[in-house]
């Protein structure tokens, strides 16, 4: 009887330690491998689409969030990039006709950019970027600086969260730095 209860007992610790562990267990998403955040909520690195219809339609803010966190920074984009503001929600509907995107002229090291604005691509809003120091957790980030631009308030920082999708921030500096909108990227 001692035994057939030992067992249960360890069969029962068991059971409940890979319980723990599935429910603890952090999701890791990276550049190279997709990852299951729930709800929808998936990082594909063999279809950057499916990427960034997540991000910007099945992602909760906690989601987006965590998957910036564990992302690294990353390529830097190169070139014309379409853009989605994902939050607030009240801007989503009308940015299309504000901004869709950017225009980056960077190395490995990085280098500078400009913003696509209204929908007819008007280039405007020059940044610098650079690799710093993420506003959000402190880890190693691209910024795009905008302090040589007319305004010089506006700092974003991006990380590359699949193969060609990069996140980001954009972030007001002043005060305790309040964020003005999250963001996703795409080669155009």
């Amino acid at each position: 009887m001692n035994a057939i209860r030992a067992r249960l007992v360890t069969t029962a610790t068991l059971c409940v330690s890979a319980v723990g562990l599935l429910v603890l267990a952090p999701v890791t998403a990276t550049a190279q491998t997709g990852a299951d955040y729930g709800g929808g909520c998936v990082l594909d690195p063999g279809n950057p689409a499916a990427t960034v219809d997540s991000l910007r339609f099945r992602c909760s803010v906690t989601q987006q969030d965590q998957i910036y966190r564990d992302s690294q920074a990353g390529a830097v984009p190169t070139g014309v990039v379409n853009g989605w503001v994902t939050r607030p929600t009240n801007l989503t509907g009308i940015a299309p006709a504000l901004w869709i995107g950017k225009v980056f002229h960077t190395g490995p090291d990085g280098g500078w950019l400009t913003n696509r604005v209204t929908g007819a691509g008007i280039e405007a809003f020059p940044a610098d970027v650079y690799r710093a120091p993420s506003i959000l957790d402190a880890e190693t980030t691209w910024a795009l600086n905008y302090a040589p631009s007319p305004t010089p308030q506006v700092y974003d920082e991006i990380r590359e969260v699949s193969p060609g999708v990069w996140f980001g921030y954009s972030w007001w500096r002043e005060g305790d730095w309040p964020l003005l909108a999250a963001f996703v990227l795409t080669p155009a």
